[in-house]
């Protein structure tokens, strides 16, 4: 308990902090938005949010991917920044496009996973990943 309550740095509650971060928040998103997306596909190509312009079914297919293929790469700790990168677009265009004008409590699970994905691309996946494991 002493060692748990102490303010001195440790490595194995940091990769462990980031394991429970990357499983948590790429699971969430993979189990409650990008999997209904992807069954859903049918029903919501025509009428997703037309982002800039390029067609609603580009844009599904752009969400499909970053949800479902990046949250895998996530969850796995597999090329984990470079996978954060199209998940972390999507939370800015959910906060600032899609929800834009709308009350702070539409966007707020958008700015969660905004922030969680942010402290992962800044802090990394943590050594109980792939990439960390091919790190060493």
């Amino acid at each position: 308990m002493k060692r748990f309550l102490s303010i001195r740095y440790s490595d194995g509650l940091f990769n462990f902090s980031m394991l429970l971060l990357r499983v948590s928040f790429g699971g969430l998103m993979l189990a409650n938005h990008g999997m209904s997306k992807l069954m859903g596909f049918s029903q919501l190509q025509y009428k997703f949010y037309n982002f800039m312009g390029m067609g609603s079914r580009a844009t599904l297919v752009m969400a499909i991917f970053a949800e479902v293929f990046c949250s895998l790469m996530v969850i796995l700790g597999l090329f984990t920044r470079l996978a954060l990168i199209p998940l972390l677009i999507m939370m800015l265009v959910a906060i600032f496009s899609v929800h834009g004008g709308q009350p702070f409590s539409q966007s707020e699970s958008a700015v969660l996973y905004g922030t969680a994905f942010a402290v992962l691309l800044f802090c990394g996946p943590g050594k109980v990943s792939v990439d960390g494991m091919i790190n060493s």
